[in-house]
């Protein structure tokens, strides 16, 4: 399994949908819903996961081990925390990059009580060393440790209690075929609908104790991404302002200050993202350009434009990636209000 290094995420970017810092962690946290029937969005996921509950409950067994997968920011640690909630267990957060040895995930498994759920984020950046470990005690509950080294080394077999090991990440590929083999459920979580959206931004507004219009709602998810985490940052940049401006209310003419001020357009794109498109269409005639060739020209590192600012321009159709490089399409020139021109390929 690769290791890829994990490149540092622009912070002061709102349509970014990685998590920032830690306070704006703690808010979104403060957000979530805490039971099935009020997360909002992913239907046909709570419908499996809403049988899978009731056997389990029926049966007084664990759940089977779940595999959570999708781009960041679209609710993998909530329904992480929801099905803990559910099944009144006990839930253990961490991730992949912060277990580098053996013994880390020994002592998070030993410590599980019967029935507790065990949440990996990032499981992908699982050190191999460590993914093993995993494989024993999924299947049999077990943990197989080596005591000692050299000729007086020996294998000892700890049993464990039975738990429920549920997996988040956003590169289903990076995970090997024998731990992916290992989990009862692989779901695969969706963009929401804008409609979907302004559902959790007016339920955010009344947690955070202040009240949003319905058209800054539907302007708000417009910007969104189709991602709540980037709804529900952009709503506390919205509600920052009114508050300053002497407003009890989040309304449309606040939403619409706050978005210009950030750059932010109806599309969700921000500056950095127009300054990709045309660096693609001004500087290079709308490609093919290599990835480091456009790196330099933006002096951003190849994985940040790779990772961060080229899904939601491919998703959108402004940009496409060719075995010569990357392409600006007729819609990024529409976007930005020019004239294609024609490029020898």
């Amino acid at each position: 399994m690769i290791e890829r290094s994990h490149q540092p995420i622009p912070d002061d970017r709102p349509v970014t949908p990685q998590q920032d810092d830690p306070a704006a962690a703690q808010f979104e946290f403060s957000l979530r819903p805490k039971v099935l029937s009020e997360y909002v969005g992913q239907e046909e996921i709570k419908k499996h996961l809403s049988i899978s509950l009731e056997a389990a409950k029926k049966r007084s067994e664990p759940l089977e081990h779940i595999l959570l997968y999708g781009p960041p920011g679209l609710g993998k640690t909530t329904l992480a925390h929801i099905l803990s909630s559910e099944m009144g267990v006990s839930i253990r957060v961490t991730s992949g990059p912060a277990l580098e040895k053996q013994g880390d995930i020994a002592s998070l498994l030993s410590n599980l009580q019967e029935g507790d759920m065990l949440f990996i984020d990032e499981i992908h950046r699982l050190r191999p060393t460590v993914e093993e470990v995993l494989y024993s005690a999924m299947e049999d509950f077990a943990l197989d440790l080596m005591i000692g080294k050299g000729p007086s080394a020996r294998s000892m077999r700890l049993s464990l209690p039975r738990f429920t090991l549920i997996g988040a990440t956003t590169k289903m590929s990076m995970l090997s075929a024998p731990l992916r083999d290992r989990f009862g459920h692989t779901l695969k979580l969706n963009f929401y609908t804008l409609s979907e959206i302004e559902k959790i931004l007016m339920r955010s507004a009344k947690l955070l104790g202040c009240e949003a219009t319905p058209d800054a709602a539907k302007r708000i998810s417009k910007s969104s991404r189709q991602t709540p985490r980037i709804a529900n940052r952009l709503l506390r940049r919205v509600r920052d302002f009114a508050e300053v401006s002497g407003k009890n209310v989040v309304d449309e003419d606040s939403t619409l200050k706050v978005l210009e001020m950030l750059g932010v357009d109806e599309l969700g794109l921000d500056h950095r993202d127009r300054e990709l498109l045309r660096a693609l269409i001004q500087k290079f005639q709308g490609g093919p350009v290599g990835l480091n060739t456009l790196s330099a020209s933006l002096s951003e590192e190849e994985a940040t434009i790779e990772d961060i600012y080229e899904p939601y321009l491919l998703q959108l159709g402004f940009l496409d990636r060719t075995p010569r490089g990357r392409i600006a399409t007729d819609n990024a020139y529409s976007y930005l209000g020019l004239t294609p021109q024609p490029r020898l390929l």
